[in-house]
């Protein structure tokens, strides 16, 4: 979660790693750590867990600025990045003067932008938002990476699966809200005559632990707009992989255990999650 305090990520990330995990996701949320600082943080203290940025607001950097930086992530921990682009919560792009008109309009013309300058091309743009003059980096990715989209409402689900590799859902998503989100994408997939498979990732509310049940219902009433009460998982290893699969089993890739934020011990939290809910996903 964003409120870990950047000194505390060294921790997280060695028990990520020992612990067996596939892949730890941050969070870029203002006014926090930035992500490209924390995520470049993990993973050079890391050999092996890939790292997830969920997600970047596009209308917080240039889109060549954040080509930049993915590109020489990219470079220096290959097939361990997966950056995640995202509207940005509209209240905060309002405080710092990024806020647009048309927050789709912004997300489709980053999204095309970052896809050719990752792919080594060089992109012109004269778009209503993204403005490029023969832009091509230096320094592209060897492997450009799978483009990553948090979205929740039907447009921008499409728009995923319109122009992204893979979709990012909210904790306030349920097995059924998966199924859903899997049905627009794949309106946006046909649109554009996409074929490739499309990740779908969905993050899932966990609490483990001495008032586990009590802690994720004070989670979810404190989480921003409605929650329902069964997008949430409290209880033992088994209690949490069996949640993990109604998730697989209505269409979710990948499913990331997200701590509350008043988890009482984050480090035995990831240690958890690798060497006891993991296993028991064979």
């Amino acid at each position: 979660m964003p409120q870990v305090s950047p000194e505390r990520l060294l921790a997280v990330a060695a028990a990520a790693e020992a612990s067996g995990l596939e892949e730890l996701w941050l969070w870029e949320d203002c006014f926090w750590a930035g992500g490209i600082a924390t995520a470049a943080t993990v993973l050079a203290r890391t050999e092996r867990v890939r790292v997830g940025i969920g997600v970047m607001p596009v209308p917080l950097r240039n889109v060549a600025l954040t080509a930049m930086e993915v590109a020489a992530l990219l470079r220096l921990h290959p097939g361990r990045v997966i950056p995640g682009f995202g509207h940005g919560v509209q209240d905060w792009m309002g405080q710092i003067g990024a806020r647009v008109e048309s927050p789709m309009t912004l997300l489709r013309e980053q999204l095309s932008a970052l896809r050719g300058l990752l792919n080594g091309e060089k992109i012109s743009a004269a778009g209503r938002y993204v403005r490029l003059d023969n832009v091509a980096l230096d320094w592209p990715p060897t492997t450009p990476p799978p483009i990553t989209a948090a979205a929740t409402g039907p447009q921008t689900l499409r728009l995923s699966g319109e122009l992204a590799d893979a979709t990012i859902l909210t904790s306030r998503t349920t097995p059924d809200g998966v199924r859903a989100a899997r049905a627009r994408i794949e309106e946006g997939r046909v649109k554009a005559a996409r074929t490739a498979p499309h990740r779908v990732i969905v993050n899932l509310l966990t609490a483990t632990g001495p008032d586990a049940a009590e802690r994720l219902t004070a989670a979810q009433q404190r989480n921003s707009g409605e929650h329902p009460p069964e997008a949430g998982v409290a209880g033992d290893a088994q209690a949490i992989a069996d949640a993990v699969r109604r998730y697989a089993e209505a269409g979710a890739d990948t499913v990331v255990l997200e701590p509350t934020d008043d988890d009482p011990d984050l480090i035995e939290f990831v240690r958890f999650a690798g060497a006891e809910v993991r296993p028991l996903m064979s």
